[in-house]
């Protein structure tokens, strides 16, 4: 793998596609860094992540074709990463993925190289988003903070963002980690 692969985790409501599409808007003119889309089976939202909604019948044929680098569940729903990124490696490019935390030892597995960035936040603020962005009843929230809780990443394997302030403070550190020649990959590690 010439490229290096940016695995972006944290709990849903952290931040991450606020801070993956600051970074992709400010690093446009940037042939060599791409932004991955996920395939989803859910709808769009246009407050949320730009990812490709598809049904379960499509995402399922999508899997069954191979056409997935990386594929999960979570939270009722599939997602997966094209294999398009693996081209995209190869040609040195850096490349930006939402992940799982629960696929992270995975990813390992099949991306040795890879560079997990864990974008954290407190409980209270966690709380605050999802609340806020109104996806999801009470009770969805609570299973969603409780899931937190039990899924967490070693952090001595990521590069830790911590998303509770400003965004301009998460932006320009993600950005920064985005940046990183390749040969800096291995200080995650």
């Amino acid at each position: 793998m010439k490229g290096r692969l940016i695995y972006v985790i944290g709990a849903s409501g952290s931040g991450k596609d606020t801070l993956i599409k600051a970074a992709a808007k400010a690093l446009a003119e940037h042939p060599d860094i791409r932004f991955a889309r996920r395939c989803i089976t859910r709808p769009a939202d246009p407050d949320g992540e730009n990812h490709l909604p598809m049904s379960r019948d499509a995402f399922n044929t999508r899997a069954q074709q191979g056409l997935f680098a990386m594929q999960w569940s979570g939270n009722g729903h599939d997602y997966g990463i094209g294999v398009e990124i693996n081209t995209w490696l190869r040609n040195g490019n850096t490349v930006v993925v939402n992940g799982s935390r629960q696929w992270l030892g995975q990813a390992f597995v099949r991306y040795p190289g890879l560079v997990p960035v864990l974008i954290e936040v407190s409980p209270s603020v966690l709380r605050q988003r999802l609340q806020k962005r109104g996806r999801e009843s009470a009770a969805e929230i609570e299973a969603r903070l409780r899931r937190h809780q039990q899924i967490q990443p070693p952090t001595e394997h990521c590069i830790v963002i911590n998303n509770d302030g400003a965004l301009s403070e998460a932006s320009r550190a993600f950005i920064e980690t985005i940046r990183q020649p390749v040969r800096d990959t291995a200080l995650c590690r």
